[in-house]
């Protein structure tokens, strides 16, 4: 067996048997390929013989390059590949069980206030069709936490304004009801029907609901642009992304008193350990308000 069919029947096995979604397959796929292009110069070099000091070399030389938090996501890509060929018994033992990824600290992620997000909604051109559909897009990545390919993805068929509901298809395909905030609900029905409908819309992207110039689908990149954009225009001093809203999201609701199940369950995360890293950043926000409160430290 070579590089190429070991790699299309795991892929095979981490759509059909694990349900993972396409852009956690690319990532799988991605690290094998990484380790496939090093070899490829070695036609004897197969993922049937690839030795502990083969996957050693190749992470060796990688590490040259990357940093520590990635050396560890390509590690764990390469154990998931071999345990599965291991599995299938095309091989006896994994060359990668005892590599060691390298021990990385708890990294917090980037959280706006709320007077960053106003601010970066105020920047918001609402003069052009553009601007309602930028700012349906911001209030519903920030109104309800979604993910970017969740909200690429988003349905016409999947709101429910009557109820204020939407229905979100996740990570591995799994589907979750998530509330639909107000502003969130007032910006997307003023786009869906007085912008949206102005659009010349693609027979196959005609349920999708946040659409580009040319009436199809917007890719995460264009999203990832847009966020991009719109932190400059606003002066906004972080690098954020689209997942920013996202962890402004679950920070803001747990620092009003949300409850981590809560939240986990509005963010579809499959482990609660997941939900538990804001329980971080609200211990932070804890801290600085004792220092800035407390008599003792005035």
């Amino acid at each position: 067996m070579n590089w190429k069919e070991s790699l299309k029947q795991y892929e095979h096995y981490l759509k059909i048997e694990r349900g993972l979604s396409d852009n956690s397959i690319l990532s799988y796929v991605l690290d094998v390929q990484a380790l496939m292009i090093f070899y490829s110069e070695n036609t004897k070099r197969t993922p049937l013989n690839c030795s502990k000091e083969d996957v050693q070399q190749f992470l060796y030389e990688e590490a040259k390059n990357i940093e520590a938090r990635s050396q560890a996501r390509r590690i764990s890509g390469l154990k998931s590949f071999f345990n599965f060929l291991v599995f299938e018994g095309y091989r006896e033992s994994s060359p990668i069980d005892l590599i060691e990824s390298p021990k990385l600290g708890r990294k917090l992620p980037i959280v706006l206030s709320l007077d960053e997000i106003e601010l970066l909604l105020n920047t918001i051109d609402l003069g052009n069709s553009l601007g309602h559909r930028n700012r349906a897009i911001i209030e519903t990545l920030y109104g309800s936490g979604l993910r970017v390919s969740e909200l690429v993805n988003l349905k016409i068929s999947d709101l429910y304004f009557k109820e204020n509901m939407m229905l979100i298809t996740g990570k591995g395909d799994k589907q979750r009801l998530v509330p639909l905030g107000a502003y969130a609900k007032k910006y997307i029905k003023h786009y869906k029907d007085e912008v949206r409908v102005l659009n010349k819309i693609t027979e196959e992207d005609r349920d999708t609901l946040f659409l580009n110039r040319n009436g199809r689908k917007l890719t995460r990149a264009m999203i990832f642009t847009l966020i991009k954009q719109l932190a400059k225009q606003a002066k906004i001093d972080k690098k954020i992304s689209p997942h920013t809203f996202r962890h402004s999201f679950a920070t803001h609701l747990l620092e009003n008193g949300a409850d981590l199940r809560t939240i986990q369950t509005l963010m579809g995360h499959e482990s609660i350990t997941t939900t538990e890293v804001y329980m971080h950043l609200d211990t932070q926000q804890l801290s600085k308000v004792l220092e800035e409160f407390h008599p003792r430290n005035r």
